[in-house]
């Protein structure tokens, strides 16, 4: 688990951070699975 998964899916579940927000976040903070987790969406790279 990435050091800022909690932080990333606390703010999308209180929607303080929206979609778009959590997919840059990828990469950067949280994994492409875990982004997956967080949404429910699959991470699709552009």
């Amino acid at each position: 688990m990435s050091k800022n998964y909690e932080k990333v899916k606390t703010y999308y579940k209180r929607k303080l951070w929206d979609i778009d927000r959590v997919y840059s976040a990828v990469g950067k903070w949280i994994t492409a699975a875990e982004y997956r987790e967080i949404t429910g969406q699959e991470y699709q790279a552009e």
